[in-house]
């Protein structure tokens, strides 16, 4: 199987020999029993263990298989097939819930990358139908020109690593929060909740559709508790605020999300 990765170390082609990535340089990289690559050198760890920790990872996992953000899954997957794309990148996979459901929708090589190896072992291990590894979203181990579209769900954008990965004219999709996203579970934290606004449109891309999706859900009290630990903002809920949560039950909650269509542009290379 043909694997398009390149060493991050010297920023040479990889090529799979057994279960072993080497570059022309000797540089080396096992493929894990799971059928995923750790590609994130010790020089670009920002912590032992960089990205969503495991409780986010158990968290987020529980919370999606309830079927809640299905509509968000559904959108994206649609969009990146209309685009009949050869080579898909998803910057910031997670547990490859979004993913697979691109890579079942379109005919197409479909990469998952993320900083977190707890998500990636968990991706790679259910979802043999994506390419996962372990590795920095902005240093991402992909050649330049790579992908026809380019997949951003709820994690940073890196506008010179985009347009690095990114082949002239292809498409860039992100999902990021609506203006209310979880506005009530914020309000128990926050004296004022403010509203998201949309993502700038990243240096060497023009905007060509920009979507606002959104429901309102009914999430008894372990759902919520998911939901909640699998986002930053976790952090800020103190044993009073758990408290009050599982007292008052089932909560109403707002699910907000815009979904940004790019296109790079040819005149900027």
């Amino acid at each position: 199987m043909s694997l398009d990765y390149q060493c991050p170390l010297c920023q040479q082609s990889l090529t799979l020999q057994v279960n072993v990535l080497k570059c022309s340089n000797n540089h080396s990289f096992d493929r894990a029993k799971e059928g995923y690559v750790n590609l994130l050198p010790v020089q670009q760890k920002n912590s032992k263990q960089p990205g969503d920790n495991l409780d986010m990872v158990q968290a987020r996992r529980a919370f999606l298989t309830t079927g809640h953000y299905q509509f968000l899954q559904t959108a994206i997957a649609e969009r990146v097939a209309t685009h009949s794309p050869q080579c898909v990148i998803d910057l910031g996979c997670g547990e490859g819930f979004y993913t697979q459901a691109i890579a079942n929708a379109c005919d197409a090589k479909v990469y998952g990358v993320d900083i977190s190896k707890s998500a990636i072992k968990y991706a790679a291990k259910r979802y043999d139908n994506c390419n996962f590894s372990v590795a920095s979203i902005s240093q991402a181990p992909f050649n330049d020109e790579m992908a026809d579209v380019l997949v951003s769900i709820f994690a940073p954008l890196f506008d010179a690593e985009l347009a690095r990965l990114a082949k002239p004219d292809s498409k860039l999709i992100v999902a990021s929060p609506g203006p209310w996203h979880l506005k009530e579970l914020k309000q128990y934290i926050y004296r004022d909740v403010n509203a998201h606004t949309a993502i700038n449109v990243p240096s060497g891309f023009e905007l060509i559709e920009q979507t606002l999706l959104e429901q309102q859900i009914s999430v008894p009290f372990n759902d919520v508790k998911n939901l909640i630990t699998m986002t930053p903002f976790a952090w800020k809920f103190r044993p009073e605020h758990w408290q009050l949560l599982e007292q008052q039950g089932e909560q109403v909650v707002t699910l907000s999300f815009y979904v940004s269509q790019f296109t790079r542009l040819t005149d900027s290379l």
